[in-house]
């Protein structure tokens, strides 16, 4: 399994940005397919954003236009671009990782411990 270790939530105002990274560990990290999700209070975790190996793209329509998803391969990072933020983008955000399928079949095997973004109003 693949160690990912998420950070850059926090709170921000209604309009504003953060960008989320998620560090991953492990030999393998180049050939992973990569995802956010997040998980509102009392709301099952949902899909954000996946990336594939090669930088083929899905979102979800709640950030479609608002949110990029982003990898380094030398730094064995992934970022997710939050731009125009909502309060109804509050949730934890995790960072996942799957085979190199798993951008459009969202069949991830391992997964961060979650950074909270807060967006008020």
């Amino acid at each position: 399994q693949v160690q990912l270790v998420e950070s850059g939530g926090g709170l921000v105002q209604a309009g504003g940005s953060l960008r989320l990274s998620c560090a991953a560990s492990g030999s393998t990290f180049s050939i992973n397919s990569m995802g956010w999700y997040r998980q509102a209070p009392g709301k099952q975790r949902e899909l954000v954003a996946t990336i594939s190996p090669s930088g083929l793209r899905n979102y979800a329509d709640s950030g479609k236009g608002r949110f990029t998803i982003s990898r380094d391969n030398a730094k064995n990072t992934v970022y997710l671009q939050m731009n125009s933020l909502k309060p109804e983008d509050t949730a934890v955000y995790y960072c996942s990782a799957g085979p190199s399928t798993a951008w459009g079949t969202q069949k991830f095997d391992s997964w961060g411990q979650g950074t909270q973004v807060t967006v008020s109003s």
